[in-house]
């Protein structure tokens, strides 16, 4: 929440970065070369196997452009029973299995819910809370099932090399869900919080929330983890647990269209924050340049604070067009620039494992 990112087609128009190399079998050369190896040696091998089998290349290619993602086809085959191993053998699965992968394929999308995204997101919700003299109203665009709307309800243990901080939530009724504990490697002046702030107000936008309470929605959500990282689903299910005590507003529909209007139901006494992580990379330049235009009116007009976690094709559209010129896309690869009003503040673990303060 090392790792690459897990991007989410969760919020606006779906448009896909242009894979490496400028065909399907060169994105996934470049997933399992590039982003897998360190995370999954599985997904690694195969991915590359993926990409020299010119047959499967050619099934994956009848898919829409934004559905041949590789999280995506893994996840499908991982739900439907995969079991981590040789790519032999996962090659007999999907020969078996093909119709189908693609039927979750073409009716699912990669709504990656890394909860301990939130510990690279802490140490700025806490300066704005402070900054303001309120708690926090958090909204999320992109939210899947709304589990990165809890910070304050987990628990963090962050490590610089010499010292190790560790962060609690306020004490809970007995028989509530145990906060799962989100583990952070930092670097840089992390201004880390002495406490967690409060929030008062959590919501999401998404154009297919997940619902905690519905096991298959929570079954696409563990299919997501890739197969190595136990401790990513062991905190998912406490994450999930959390949740189903204390659902979130989540709003279906596109996030242009659903900002303003769920803006307005955040409270006036609480700081809003509007918040995304592997999001923009899914929007049509058009759909950014709305979405940028839509946080300055609610900047100017509500004083709101914009976070923005998001991956090196951000940068690199494959319009052209950019958010971060001026940071160098090399610097990012493989992880995520945070900025805070567009200001670039810290490059981040995909799924929070890692804070790098600039």
């Amino acid at each position: 929440m090392g790792a690459g990112p897990d991007p989410q087609p969760s919020a606006g128009q779906v448009r896909m970065p242009a894979d490496p190399g400028g065909h399907t079998a060169g994105w996934y050369r470049h997933f399992g070369s590039v982003e897998a190896p360190g995370s999954s040696p599985c997904y690694a091998e195969w991915t590359l196997g993926i990409a020299d089998d010119p047959e499967l290349i050619a099934r994956i290619e009848r898919w829409p452009h934004d559905k041949r993602q590789p999280n995506l086809l893994l996840a499908a085959a991982r739900y439907l029973g995969a079991e981590p191993g040789p790519f032999a053998h996962f090659r007999d699965f999907l020969e078996t299995r093909w119709d189908d992968v693609s039927a979750i394929v073409l009716s699912r999308s990669t709504q990656t819910n890394e909860a301990g995204r939130c510990a690279t997101l802490l140490p700025s919700l806490a300066a704005i809370s402070v900054a303001e003299g309120k708690p926090l109203a958090l909204l999320e665009v992109g939210a899947s099932a709304g589990l990165g709307l809890y910070p304050d309800r987990y628990a963090y243990e962050y490590d610089d090399g010499t010292t190790v901080t560790r962060l609690s939530p306020a004490p809970v009724p007995e028989g509530s869900a145990a906060a799962p504990v989100m583990k952070c490697v930092t670097s840089g002046a992390v201004p880390l919080p002495a406490s967690l702030p409060s929030v008062v107000w959590r919501a999401g936008i998404d154009l297919n929330p997940l619902d905690v309470g519905d096991p298959e929605d929570v079954a696409w959500l563990e299919a997501l983890v890739w197969p190595e990282q136990e401790f990513r689903r062991s905190r998912l299910r406490q994450a999930v647990a959390i949740a189903r005590q204390d659902p979130p507003l989540l709003v279906a529909g596109d996030l242009n269209d659903q900002l303003p209007g769920l803006a307005e139901q955040a409270p006036d006494d609480a700081a809003l924050v509007v918040f995304h992580s592997a999001v923009m990379g899914y929007l049509s330049a058009a759909g950014r340049s709305e979405f940028r235009r839509t946080m300055q009116r609610l900047a100017a007009g509500r004083g709101c604070h914009w976070l923005s976690n998001e991956g090196h094709m951000v940068i690199a559209q494959e319009d052209g067009s950019n958010v971060v010129p001026e940071v160098d896309p090399q610097r990012i690869m493989g992880r995520f620039l945070l900025t805070h009003n567009g200001n670039p503040v810290a490059i981040t673990g995909p799924h929070g494992q890692s804070l790098e303060w600039l």
